[in-house]
């Protein structure tokens, strides 16, 4: 029986209803070949994708959003569909070019204490990624990084061989724009005022962001950007993702709004008056299901490091 023939589930397929799709045989087969226990919304956004850039053929694509937003597992279903349409992806999770816990350290003793934390811009090794996504592309054996979350450190390596025909990256602040300087004198969180009274860590890491990471999302040819409901909904998806961690390896509920303090700032820029200039909006909803999605129509396709008024 050859794909297209055969008996498909009964379904509504709400989300190509929103984004005004028709719904052909092959993406219908497409979402039925995808990971039945992923949520049903992500699976029919990843085969709506993979189906568009398969005609567009971006080279670099980016998925940005909050913790807990669902962008490894809609990277690992848009992979999944892209390879059943015949497009070799690779993915790059941002989490996994860390910078190693001794090279942290040496931020924080060079430039401030906070940088020994992992997360915000500053704390990756953001060059090393924009090399990989270019080498992708190549007939050629390219080493990723690994990085675990458990022992916050870098745990070793992988090869792949290239050439992939897609490099998606995904990361929390894939997109993310840098602020004014004068948005930055005030503090906005605890975290802020009493380890960063000078302002010295949130001007470095605003560099960061304006320099180094501004340089590789202008390398991306399209973005996609999963908008949270607001901060709470980050720290609960948080807590979430710790429980089903190891226990050894799990943060406490009080370390989960330390930790996401961090975050805070780019975040929630993110959602408000800096959000990314994203060729495609996914708003969530509180139970994670998609509530909407947005093709913002003032945004131009490239520059997407410039700051934002």
């Amino acid at each position: 029986m050859s794909r297209g023939e055969h008996q498909r589930p009964s379904r509504s397929f709400r989300i190509a209803h929103l984004m005004g799709r028709e719904v052909t045989p092959l993406h219908a087969d497409c979402v039925a070949s995808l990971d039945p226990t992923a949520p049903s919304d992500y699976r029919e956004l990843a085969a709506l994708l993979a189906s568009d850039w398969r005609e567009r053929r971006p080279a670099h694509v980016g998925l940005g959003g909050g913790q807990g937003a669902g962008k490894s597992t809609l990277a690992r279903l848009i992979e999944s569909a892209c390879s059943f349409l015949g497009t070799r992806v690779c993915v790059l999770g941002l989490d996994d070019f860390y910078l190693p816990l001794s090279e942290r350290r040496r931020l924080a003793a060079e430039v401030h204490p906070l940088l020994e934390t992992r997360g915000p811009p500053g704390t990756h090794d953001i060059e090393a990624c924009r090399e990989a996504m270019e080498s992708l592309h190549h007939d050629v054996e390219t080493r990723l990084p690994i990085f675990d979350k458990g022992l916050d450190d870098r745990s070793g390596f992988r090869r792949v061989r290239g050439p992939f025909d897609l490099v998606l990256l995904e990361g929390w602040c894939v997109g993310a724009r840098p602020a004014r300087e004068d948005r930055l004198v005030e503090p906005i969180n605890a975290l802020e005022r009493d380890r960063d009274p000078d302002g010295v860590w949130r001007r470095y890491v605003n560099g960061q962001l304006a320099g180094s990471y501004a340089r590789v999302w202008e390398r991306l040819d399209w973005l996609a950007f999963l908008r949270v409901p607001d901060l709470a909904a980050i720290r609960r998806w948080r807590f979430q993702q710790e429980a089903a961690r190891p226990v050894a390896n799990r943060l406490s509920p009080e370390d989960v709004e330390s930790f996401v303090a961090f975050f805070e700032r780019i975040s929630l820029d993110m959602l408000g008056p800096l959000p990314p200039r994203a060729d495609l909006e996914i708003d969530l909803a509180a139970d994670h299901s998609i509530a909407a999605l947005r093709v913002p129509k003032e945004s131009p396709p490239v520059d997407r490091g410039q700051t934002r008024e």
